[in-house]
């Protein structure tokens, strides 16, 4: 929903969604793919190989979800609590905070962010305003 925002608004929004939308993109698919440092890094987090198909494929889906116009709020939401997921898993390992722990909350904002600024309904639910 675009309703009457500015071109300068309308672009910056696709721009920051568009870099979440591309992160997740290669993250699900490299999950999906299964390269060795993948498979390595993930079952050093706690989960077994087979997992990772299935976290890949549920990624992709919310991702896709996102970056679809009529399905947008849904995908965020999902991708929330997928973020949810990663945070809850490298506080469990002892990760960095800054770096490791915070970086889907930085997703997170870039994904609420996108769909803050592109669509008005989200904006209405978010506002400082009454």
């Amino acid at each position: 929903m675009t309703g009457t925002i500015s071109k300068g608004r309308l672009w910056t929004a696709r721009v920051i969604s568009g870099i979440s939308i591309l992160f997740m993109l290669l993250d699900s698919t490299m999950k999906l793919f299964k390269p060795t440092f993948v498979v390595d890094s993930t079952v050093s987090l706690g989960y077994q190989e087979h997992h990772i198909f299935l976290i890949g494929i549920l990624g992709l889906f919310a991702t896709i979800l996102y970056a679809l116009p009529r399905t947008s709020i849904l995908g965020a939401v999902l991708l929330t609590g997928y973020f949810g997921g990663v945070i809850a898993t490298q506080i469990r390992v002892d990760a960095p905070l800054f770096s490791t722990i915070l970086f889907p909350v930085y997703l997170a904002v870039l994904v609420w962010g996108g769909l803050w600024l592109r669509n008005e309904q989200v904006r209405k639910l978010f506002s400082l305003q009454r």
